[in-house]
């Protein structure tokens, strides 16, 4: 009798090698990153204080794939993290080093332009200034303007909820978005809205928009388009101080006056942005602020009369108005450009964002000033001041011991100003995991628990995007979204989560 050698024990992938495994059999092999050289592009946003290597990246290019990869994170219960074009200033979509980056890239087409409804269908991976590329030679463009619209994708913007220079008049991405195509976490793919500008349902594209990738992985938006108005013209305005170029801003809108944008700089980022990109910023004035007016031609020039004399009598000693489309864009050229360019003054910065009540704004820039004196860094300024929604430019070197951990504090020292004069946390960037434990500065824990059950309707298993925004996640039980009575749920006829 022949002695028959034991069988050898089979060998067991590793969960992660599993992990890989499926995904190919899901994408091409190229769309699955795995090594880790590559994935170190993928390992921070543009909030770089910040670095995690993810587990794996993968860049889908079909809703079916997006479907398919959800599914299998909730099979093996892996986390996802959503990512557009890495363009976020709050860590929203940084990685983690056991989940899944779920890169939208591969999403990059305008699938659909309909100018009768005034409309376009594009894929969440579409830069943002591309739609108004796209539009623009038949008199339309997209509104909601972030100073990276070169760079920043849609489906990020819905995600963080981004404005821009001309969200004063013409809102906020929420405002111009009228449907979405998303895919939850199981892979269930659900549409919202449409073409049609109203739904009588209850606003979960709402809700949705400006969720930081919690709830869903948008794989659709249909964005409104607008046309372009007959004039467009800028004002440069400059104040001896920030307090009377916020006072200005605050006149203004109580006018009555609802300019197409209306921004300010204080000094450090006029100069910086001027030495950058040279566009006839005036040097000898402590804040700017660019006005712009559009609309019918006599209705411009009626405005801009007024807006001269409002600031005349707040102290102003500089005016300049645009006399052509390519000044005017000219003005918009420095302030598009202001983050960059405060990055030539210094050898780091941390870019805040926070949202007062306009009227505070001459006292919030004088705090800002004196905590920039107790933290000894300096701050440069430049934000939408027509709504409020700050981004001062924290400056400092993360060479210098214990520098990155001073800008922090005094990040986080503006932050809480913000909510203390009657403000946010965030208008545009989001929470992410920067402002994550500022939450408690904002809400109490009733009002987290509320929100979380939000977060436990859509991702009971907590596996998308965890660890951003909340400072801690509760379980969904913990949360108490229904309760027993007499041995049986109250209204059996709503659908349970």
């Amino acid at each position: 009798m022949s002695l028959m050698m034991p069988l050898a024990e089979p060998e067991i992938m590793s969960r992660r090698d599993e992990l890989i495994a499926r995904l190919r059999d899901i994408l091409p092999e190229t769309s699955v990153i795995a090594d880790e050289t590559a994935r170190r592009a993928y390992e921070c946003d543009a909030l770089t204080m910040y670095r995690q290597l993810p587990l794996v990246v993968v860049l889908p290019e079909t809703v079916s794939q997006v479907s398919a990869i959800m599914a299998l994170a909730q099979e093996m219960n892996v986390k996802v993290v959503p990512r557009g074009s890495g363009t976020s200033l709050s860590g929203g979509s940084l990685a983690l080093e056991d989940g899944i980056l779920l890169g939208m890239s591969k999403f990059n087409r305008i699938l659909d332009v309909d100018y009768e409804n005034r409309c376009a269908r594009v894929q969440p991976g579409v830069a943002n200034l591309a739609i108004s590329k796209a539009v623009e030679a038949d008199g339309f463009y997209y509104a909601p303007d972030p100073s990276s619209q070169i760079a920043c994708s849609i489906g990020g913007n819905v995600g963080e909820n981004s404005g821009g220079v001309h969200c004063l008049k013409y809102g906020l991405t929420t405002n111009n978005i009228l449907g979405l195509e998303m895919v939850l976490m199981g892979g269930e793919v659900v549409r919202l809205g449409g073409k049609h500008l109203d739904s009588e349902h209850y606003d979960l594209m709402g809700l949705m928009t400006g969720s930081e990738g919690l709830l869903a992985v948008i794989t659709e938006v249909t964005v409104r388009l607008l046309q372009k108005p007959q004039v467009a013209r800028g004002l440069l305005l400059g104040f001896p101080s920030v307090e009377s170029g916020g006072r200005c801003v605050a006149n203004i809108i109580a006018q009555g006056i609802i300019p197409g944008g209306m921004e300010m700089m204080d000094k450090p980022s006029i100069v910086a942005a001027e030495n950058f990109q040279p566009c006839g910023y005036p040097l000898d004035v402590g804040s700017l602020v660019i006005v712009e007016l559009d609309g019918t031609p006599s209705e411009v020039d009626h405005l801009i009369e007024r807006v001269e004399g409002i600031a005349r009598a707040d102290g102003a000693t500089f005016c300049k108005v645009s006399t052509s489309e390519a000044e005017r864009l000219q003005f918009w050229a420095g302030r598009k450009n202001a983050f960059p360019a405060v990055g030539a003054i210094g050898p780091d910065y941390l870019c805040m964002d926070g949202t007062i009540p306009r009227g505070r704004l001459p006292d919030v820039l004088a705090r800002m000033e004196e905590l920039g004196q107790q933290h000894g860094l300096r701050v440069a300024n430049v934000f939408h001041a027509g709504d409020g929604n700050l981004h001062p430019l924290i400056l400092y070197d993360a060479s210098i011991p214990g520098d990155t951990e001073k800008a922090e504090a005094f990040g986080a020292d503006i932050l809480r100003l913000c909510v203390e004069v009657g403000g946010v946390l965030t208008g545009e960037h989001g929470v992410g995991v920067e402002k994550r434990d500022l939450m408690g500065t904002m809400f109490n824990a009733v009002d987290l628990d509320q929100q979380m059950r939000v977060k436990c309707a859509f991702d009971p298993g907590h596996r998308l995007n965890p660890g951003k925004v909340f400072p801690t996640l509760r379980r969904c039980a913990e949360l108490g979204r229904m309760h027993v009575q007499g041995g049986a749920l109250p209204f059996p006829d709503l659908p349970r989560f």
